[in-house]
């Protein structure tokens, strides 16, 4: 099982940006498609974006489209989410996983190949 550790979040003000990285280990991570998911308080955990093992293609939800921009370096094991025009709707804690990315259907389900890890929180005022 592979684990993954987040970071980049932080307080912005509505209309900031912010990078989020995850590091992956314990895992060939440049075989697997990778993803970011989200959960605000009170909420369940919902997918955000995901990106194919080779960066060939991504999906984003709706809410984030045209904001949020998700890449990925394979030699660093490491996945981004650059998040710009940030919303105070965007305010949760973000997880990333290695998942199945079904950019056809807009379905990001964790593979089960990593943890979950810590998260990183995201907070945006109005």
């Amino acid at each position: 099982q592979g684990q993954v550790v987040e970071s980049g979040g932080g307080l912005v003000q509505a209309g900031g940006s912010l990078r989020l990285s995850c590091t992956a280990s314990g895992l060939p991570f440049g075989l697997y498609s990778m993803g970011w998911f989200r959960q605000a308080p009170g909420k369940e955990r919902e997918g955000v974006s995901c990106i194919w093992s080779n960066s060939g293609n991504s999906y984003y939800r709706d809410s984030v489209k045209g904001r949020f921009t998700i890449s990925r370096d394979n030699a660093k094991n490491t996945l981004y989410l650059q998040m710009n025009s940030l919303k105070p709707e965007d305010t949760a804690m973000y997880y990333c996983a290695a998942v199945a990315c079904d950019v056809g259907r807009g379905i990001i389900t964790s593979s089960r190949k990593t943890d979950w890890g810590q998260g990183t929180q995201v907070t945006v005022s109005s």
